[in-house]
């Protein structure tokens, strides 16, 4: 259902990851690994949703690290979406 609503794939997976375990802390290759996407791809997505204030990076050593800005204006409303959407997802796989 979120993809109906995030059309990125990519950006919808780093949403989630971001949304659902909120204290995660990675750079773009770990990440890269985690959900198994282009590296280029995740880092143009990362750079988007930090602009808009979603994430947060802070440098370490040559790294750049993101983690999620709990502050974000509507991080509990879309936390509480994503949480949701997996729910659902999870109980339409029992059903099929």
């Amino acid at each position: 259902m979120l993809d109906v609503f995030i059309t990125s794939r990519v950006r919808r997976k780093i949403i989630v990851v971001y949304a659902k375990y909120p204290d995660f802390k990675t750079h773009v290759r770990g990440l890269a690994k985690l959900i198994k996407e282009d590296a280029g791809n995740i880092q143009r997505e990362l750079k988007r949703l930090e602009k808009i204030g979603f994430l947060i990076s802070e440098r370490q050593g040559n790294t750049k690290v993101y983690y999620t800005n709990k502050h974000f204006i509507i991080f509990k409303e879309l936390q509480s979406i994503v949480l949701k959407s997996q729910r659902s997802n999870q109980k339409k796989q029992q059903y099929a």
